[in-house]
C-alpha cells in the first residue's frame, strides 16, 4: 500500500499539462490512405532496386514519411522497405547515397535508424549495419543531424 501512490497518473489531473496532440500537427491524410501510400512507395522502391538506383529508392521512401498516430502499420511497412534498401546497399555506396539526400531526408533517415536500433531482433536486419549508416550518416551531415533528430516530436 505504501507504494500505490505511484501508479496515479497525477497529470489527468492538471489542466496544463502538455498533450501529445499539442506537440505537433498530426497528419492531415486519413490513416488507409497513409497505409495505401507506404504500399506504392514500396513498389516503386522495389522498382529501383531492380535497376540500382539506391539513391531514388532512399529519396521515394523517406519523401513524405507517415507520422503520428493511427498509422502504425504504415510505420512498420515503411521501416520494413528501409531496411531492405540498407541490407541491399554495398558499403562502398553509402557515402554517395547519402550525400544525394536532402538535409530532411538525411534526418528522416536517422530518425528510422534509431528506431531500427531500438528494436532488437527485427527481421534480417544487423547492428552492424545500422552502425555503418550511422557512422556514415553523421560524417556527412554532422551532429546537427542527430540533434534535429532528438528534438523533432514527429516519430516515424
Amino acid at each position: 500500500m505504501a507504494s500505490a501512490f505511484r501508479k496515479i497518473d497525477i497529470d489527468a489531473y492538471d489542466e496544463d499539462a502538455l498533450q501529445e496532440s499539442e506537440l505537433y500537427e498530426a497528419d492531415a491524410r486519413d490513416p488507409a490512405q497513409v497505409l495505401d501510400e507506404a504500399r506504392q512507395r514500396q513498389a516503386a522502391v522495389r522498382s529501383s532496386l531492380a535497376k540500382s538506383d539506391v539513391a531514388g529508392a532512399l529519396s521515394v521512401i523517406l519523401d513524405n514519411a507517415p507520422y503520428g498516430p493511427n498509422v502504425d502499420e504504415a510505420k512498420v511497412l515503411t521501416l520494413q522497405t528501409l531496411l531492405t534498401i540498407l541490407n541491399t546497399t554495398k558499403a562502398t555506396e553509402i557515402t554517395g547515397v547519402i550525400k544525394s539526400l536532402s538535409q530532411d531526408s538525411q534526418d528522416t533517415l536517422m530518425k528510422y535508424l534509431y528506431k531500427g536500433m531500438a528494436m532488437p531482433g527485427w527481421g534480417d536486419i544487423s547492428g552492424s549495419v545500422l552502425l555503418g549508416w550511422h557512422e556514415k550518416l553523421t560524417e556527412v551531415a554532422g551532429v546537427g543531424c542527430i540533434v534535429r533528430t532528438m528534438t523533432d516530436r514527429r516519430t516515424v
